[in-house]
């Protein structure tokens, strides 16, 4: 028996994505990459998308990137995220391309930017990115 909380049975996760929710409680990025042709991905799954292998692994990501796209939403889609509040794609200096929330009130493409956490009542907390160096 384990203490640690399975965020599947809580319909939050499954178990392809499991670990990288698992990680998130740590405080840490984490991406897949494959085993046979080493590229990363993200969002998980249970397949390379590049080779179509099935060895896949968890590796930490650095949690830093660039963002490639940017957006201000200024509609209310939930409680939780109150307009204007910046969404962006971020190529993470891995390879893979993230769509978060950039805590910020400005941000431009091509900005640098790292990882940071938003805590969430009873799920693990949320990866966001701030600009790098603040």
């Amino acid at each position: 028996m384990t203490d640690k909380k399975s965020f599947s049975d809580l319909g939050a996760a499954d178990p392809t994505t499991e670990p990288f929710w698992q990680a998130c409680l740590e405080g840490r990025l984490i991406v897949q990459r494959c085993e046979s042709c080493g590229v990363h991905q993200f969002y998980p799954r249970p397949f390379c998308l590049s080779c179509e292998s099935g060895a896949l692994e968890w590796v930490d990501a650095s949690g830093t990137g660039t963002i490639y796209s940017l957006t201000t939403v200024r509609i209310p889609v939930s409680e939780e995220l109150v307009p204007p509040y910046l969404l962006a794609l971020v190529d993470l200096d891995e390879g893979p391309r993230l769509l978060t929330n950039i805590e910020a009130a400005q941000a431009c493409i091509g900005d640098r930017v790292a990882v940071a956490w938003r805590a969430r009542d009873g799920l693990p907390p949320l990866p966001v990115f701030k600009p790098a160096g603040r």
